[in-house]
């Protein structure tokens, strides 16, 4: 099913936010919404996207692979995206990027057994002067957390784990 198929309104209400010679800036938001129920974007709703703007699919490609907003796999409930960008590495965040990772036995990159989540490096999340620091990306939009502890992100692991709601 295609994305106007499949959330016909909402593709309609973002295309009217926008001149129709500049729809190509719809980019962004038809990328959300695409991967708002999957947690990712499919090669099939790049391709759905790049039709109703009328860019390539390799174009839409190009920024996915560049925002960490967007994802093209399939990844934990929850993403969380720790900055170790120059200036947080300076504030401990590669240290407790291994020291998550060692506490919830994965590595970067990887998924908690129980599919919860996924933890990933990124850079640049604007706090440097809060570092370690982390946002997590779930089914409820996106939380920053700053000033971070291992023992306090366990805790946020347990709640998320807790929350109630399936894990897909």
């Amino acid at each position: 099913m295609s994305l106007v198929e499949k959330y016909p309104q909402e593709v309609k209400k973002i295309l009217a936010k926008y001149p129709p010679e500049q729809k190509r800036s719809a980019v962004m938001p038809l990328l959300y919404l695409s991967q708002r129920e999957e947690g990712y974007v499919t090669r099939g709703a790049m391709e759905d996207i790049a039709a109703i703007i009328g860019v390539t699919p390799t174009e839409v490609a190009e920024i996915v692979g560049f925002y960490t907003l967007y994802h093209d796999e399939k990844a934990g409930k929850y993403r969380m995206q720790v900055c170790t960008d120059l200036p947080c590495a300076l504030r401990g965040a590669d240290k407790f990027l291994e020291e998550l990772c060692a506490n919830l036995g994965v590595k970067v990159g990887e998924t908690t057994a129980d599919g919860t989540v996924t933890v990933e490096a990124v850079m640049c999340l604007a706090g440097c002067d809060k570092a370690p620091m982390f946002q997590v990306q779930g089914p409820d939009g996106i939380a920053y957390h700053e000033n971070m502890t291992v023992d306090r992100t366990m805790e946020l692991v347990a709640a998320l784990r807790k929350s109630g709601k399936e894990v897909k």
